[in-house]
């Protein structure tokens, strides 16, 4: 029986959505993604990943 591969993710359990964003201040996903995250092709997951450095670097901007 073939072995599935743990799902990426890019939790840091800081769990805590940014107000004016809503976005996660750990990881940068929304709600929705985070709540969808186990039912998405990796590469959906993979295109997400991608565009978390840039709305973590938003989110720190604006927040200071």
């Amino acid at each position: 029986m073939p072995v599935k591969s743990a799902i990426k993710t890019p939790c840091t359990s800081v769990c805590s959505v940014e107000p004016e964003s809503g976005l996660c201040r750990g990881c940068g996903r929304s709600c929705d993604e985070i709540a969808g995250w186990i039912r998405m092709s990796d590469d959906e997951r993979d295109r997400i990943m991608a565009a978390l450095p840039d709305r973590l670097a938003k989110m720190e901007a604006i927040s200071g």
